[in-house]
């Protein structure tokens, strides 16, 4: 399964600058990578996981701002199509990556 986590916060003042940095360097340490600005994804085995860390973004959100997620099976998730541009071809992004323990 996959979170995806879609972000528009504020940049105006210097407070607002520090809560997006900080909200920012959560997703990364948890494990999220950027698929681009603003849009973050992270791969969980399973729907019990995905709950652990839907609590642990809600624990960690910045008090302005939108902030969305969106959970997704890996089926779903290799069924992204590119419109324009291309994907990031170090990422592997199919099927084939998924792991199970």
């Amino acid at each position: 399964m996959r979170v995806i986590v879609f972000f528009d916060l504020p940049n105006v003042s210097s407070n607002d600058k520090r809560n997006y940095l900080k909200f920012r360097k959560f997703l990364i340490n948890e494990g999220f990578i950027m698929m681009q600005e603003s849009v973050y994804s992270r791969l969980v085995l399973n729907s019990q996981q995905s709950e652990l860390l839907m609590n642990r973004l809600r624990r960690n959100v910045p008090s302005k701002g939108l902030i969305q997620s969106l959970v997704i099976t890996e089926k779903q998730y290799s069924h992204i199509e590119f419109i324009i541009g291309e994907g990031n071809r170090k990422i592997i992004d199919s099927e084939d990556r998924l792991i199970v323990l």
